[in-house]
């Protein structure tokens, strides 16, 4: 279990690679809970894991690893505009004009990074299908939101303001996500933001 993986490595002093990210993350290294659930993967064994994604929600950013759990590359990202871990049951299936601002919650979880179209025809990645939670491309069709100077900044205070999607870069969707996930074989950690990382798995 995940839970006794991550007990274990408290006592236990696993080599972690330095995790300097690429050009595009500026060598920002990962957060605590990122670097604890990579050993947790690794002292699970990696194979057939395929690459991954870490968000840190409380950072608001993703560190992306590939199926040897070798850091690829780092971004800021654009998250639910509401402090919270779990959907509300049936979300997915409601107009997003219906969502209220204490809905839009980004899931905490550990989800398959499924490839799909969204309904405008643009692809992304599906976190969570079923409540409509996908990882795609920051947009700029309401400038009063701010999104490109949102994702700018250098606090994470001012990131969140989706419906509960992850919005990144789109140069950085377009050369590291996109390239290294479209195969369906990655996943994506989403930490929690109100309990421990722990009990996420």
């Amino acid at each position: 279990m995940f839970p006794s993986v991550l007990s274990r490595l408290a006592a236990a002093s696993l080599a972690l690679p330095s995790l300097i990210c690429g050009a595009t993350a500026q060598a920002v290294p990962p957060s605590g809970p990122t670097q604890e659930v990579v050993r947790a993967i690794q002292a699970r064994g990696i194979g057939g894991h395929g690459p991954f994604v870490v968000l840190d929600k409380v950072a608001a950013r993703i560190w992306v690893f590939d199926e040897q759990a070798r850091p690829v590359d780092s971004s800021p990202v654009l998250l639910g505009a509401a402090r919270g871990d779990d959907s509300v049951p049936g979300i997915g299936a409601r107009p997003i004009g219906a969502i209220r601002p204490h809905e839009r919650t980004t899931p905490a979880g550990r989800f398959r990074l499924e490839p799909g179209r969204n309904h405008q025809g643009e692809d992304i990645f599906w976190v969570d299908y079923d409540a409509a939670v996908s990882l795609h491309r920051m947009r700029r069709s309401n400038p009063v939101e701010r999104r490109p100077e949102r994702m700018a900044s250098e606090t994470p205070d001012d990131n969140r303001i989706s419906y509960g999607c992850i919005n990144l870069p789109p140069a950085f969707y377009d050369a590291v996500v996109r390239p290294l996930f479209s195969s369906g074989r990655g996943w994506i950690y989403v930490l929690p933001e109100t309990r421990p990382v722990q009990s996420l798995f």
